[in-house]
């Protein structure tokens, strides 16, 4: 018994999780997002996803390895730093 309610509450979680990363439906489309990263200084764009409500990536900019955040209406870039 235990095991089985161990099982159901695992996948209810992993289900949670799978869902909760995904682009909402007024979000800017991703080429367009990685689009704006590049006319902002990014010469590669190697990583974008939707993560925790906003934008999340990694790319090339001024020859160095940074991760970005970008707003997920406008693609503007809200955070940056560098890659560890």
């Amino acid at each position: 018994m235990k095991f089985a309610m161990i099982l159901i509450l695992g996948s209810i979680a992993m289900g949670s999780a799978a869902r909760a990363d995904q682009p909402g439906p007024d979000w800017m489309p991703m080429e367009q997002v990685k689009a704006k990263v590049m006319e902002s200084g990014y010469s590669q764009v190697t990583k974008l996803e939707a993560d925790d409500g906003q934008w999340e990536g990694e790319g090339v900019k001024n020859g160095q390895r940074m991760e970005f955040h970008a707003d997920p209406k406008t693609g503007a870039i809200v955070s940056e730093k560098p890659d560890k």
